[in-house]
C-alpha cells in the first residue's frame, strides 16, 4: 500500500530534507510540495492525501492556522524548529510533532504510525447504512465486532480512542476525528471535543452534563445548543 504525501514548509532546504527522507521508505509516494498551505490547497483537492508533513511558521498563513480552518482527511505529522506549539497541536489530532533538525529514525517511525493509522482507516469499515449494524476495529492484534447499538461513548486519549461497550473496553489507534467522520451521524453525536455518546444511550441531561446511566459526561459550552437540538429534535412534549 503506497501512502500519497505532500510537504508543506517555507524552507527549501528542509523540504529538500524531507523529500529526501521519504524517498527512503518504500510506502511513501511524494506527489507534491508546497511553500505555503495556500499553495497547497490543489495538491490536497486534486489528490487523495494520506500524509501531510506540515511546517509551523511560514507566510500568509501557518501551520496551525490551517489546521484549524481547513478540513483535511489526512494524517497531519508537524515538521517545525518550534517546541511551544506541541499542545495546541496535538489538540488539533495531529498524527506526530517533530522537532528540527529531524533524525530518520524518528522520522520513520512517525511514518509508520501514520501508515498504520491509514491501514486502520480501511479496517474500520464503518457504514451508515441501515442494514447494517455493526462495523470492525482492531485492538490488541485482533479485529473486533462491535455493533452500534453495543457502543455507549467514545474517549479521546491523544491519537488513541478508548471505546465503551455495554460490556466492555478498547482502545483502537484512531483519533476521535477519524471516528466521528464515519459513524452514523443519526445515532452518534460529538458532545465535547474528547466525547462522541450514542444519542440511543442518553438518559437524562442536567445542565452541561448527560446521563448515560453509569457514566455522566459533560457537554463543551460550545457545542451544548446543537447538541441538545439534536438530540431533542422534534420528541420534546410541549406544554
Amino acid at each position: 500500500m503506497k501512502l500519497k504525501c505532500i510537504i508543506i514548509d517555507d524552507e527549501p532546504i528542509a523540504r529538500k530534507v524531507l523529500q529526501e527522507f521519504i524517498e527512503e521508505i518504500d510506502y511513501l509516494d511524494l506527489v507534491g510540495q508546497a511553500e505555503n498551505p495556500l499553495k497547497a490547497m490543489s495538491l490536497v483537492n486534486d489528490n487523495d492525501i494520506d500524509i501531510i508533513f506540515l511546517d509551523i511558521n511560514m507566510p500568509k498563513i501557518n501551520g496551525i492556522e490551517f489546521l484549524k480552518t481547513t478540513k483535511l482527511n489526512a494524517s497531519i505529522i508537524m515538521t517545525t524548529a518550534y517546541t511551544d506549539y506541541a499542545v495546541e497541536a496535538f489538540g488539533l489530532e495531529v498524527l506526530d510533532y517533530l522537532v528540527k533538525p529531524i533524525a530518520f529514525d524518528r522520522f520513520l517511525k512517525a511514518c509508520n504510525k501514520a501508515k498504520e493509522t491509514v491501514g486502520l482507516k480501511k479496517t474500520i469499515q464503518l457504514q451508515p447504512n441501515k442494514a447494517n449494524d455493526h462495523f470492525f476495529v482492531k485492538c490488541n492484534n485482533q479485529i473486533e465486532k462491535i455493533f452500534y447499538d453495543d457502543l455507549v461513548y467514545a474517549e479521546a486519549m491523544l491519537n488513541y480512542v478508548m471505546l465503551y461497550t455495554n460490556s466492555k473496553k478498547m482502545m483502537v489507534y484512531v483519533t476521535i476525528k477519524n471516528l466521528e467522520e464515519q459513524l452514523p451521524a443519526d445515532t452518534f453525536i460529538k458532545v465535547h471535543k474528547s466525547f462522541i455518546v450514542n444519542i440511543n444511550k442518553i438518559k437524562s441531561i442536567e445542565g452541561n452534563i448527560l446521563d448515560i446511566g453509569n457514566e455522566k459526561i459533560a457537554i463543551s459550552q460550545n457545542l451544548r445548543e446543537k447538541v441538545i437540538s439534536e438530540i431533542v429534535k422534534d420528541k420534546m412534549i410541549k406544554r
